[in-house]
């Protein structure tokens, strides 16, 4: 017969109510979404993204495309970026608040004239709102950090999107 001791003992209780715990359910979405790049000039921008979390925590990866308006001299970008957001565990009323920061790649190009790809950063926020189920509208503004290459940067973008949640 083995003996636990006192210290042991306590480890072997805390271990089995631990693993007798619910685990907080990991909750995924997918949004498809469509907005405005404002730098420099105003063009359409579209994208998508897969998140998921547990709790108030929760990762995200997108890719999102703004064609070029040479006219403008308005650059083409292109940006697939990982985030982390921080949002709350809940709808509020129906709406859920997050913040998101992140880096990833970018590529810009305007024409033939020039080309530029690098790391970049992203810093943002938006709120999910409940309308049906797990269907929710999701309305969001970043900010990128461009590399010092980039003709235009700091880039700001606003979009809307349908968000499903599973």
């Amino acid at each position: 017969m083995y003996y636990y001791g006192r210290m042991g003992r306590n480890r072997l209780v805390l271990f089995l109510f631990l693993a007798l715990l619910p685990a907080a359910p990991a909750r995924a979405d997918i949004t498809g979404f469509i907005g405005a790049n404002t730098t420099p000039e105003t063009r359409q921008v579209r994208g998508g993204a897969l998140g998921f979390g547990v709790l108030i925590i929760g990762a995200e990866f997108e890719y999102a495309f703004t064609p070029d308006d040479p006219q403008a001299l308005a650059p083409s970008l292109k940006t697939g970026m990982g985030n982390v957001i921080l949002q709350t565990p809940v709808a509020i009323y129906r709406f859920q608040p997050y913040f998101t920061t992140g880096g990833g790649f970018y590529q810009e190009e305007l024409g033939t004239t020039h080309s530029d790809s690098g790391f970049g950063l992203n810093t943002g926020g938006g709120v999910k709102i409940s309308l049906a189920g797990p269907i929710r509208l999701r309305v969001d503004y970043r900010v990128f950090k461009l590399g010092s290459g980039a003709l235009n940067s700091p880039a700001h973008r606003i979009y809307a999107g349908l968000n499903l949640k599973f």
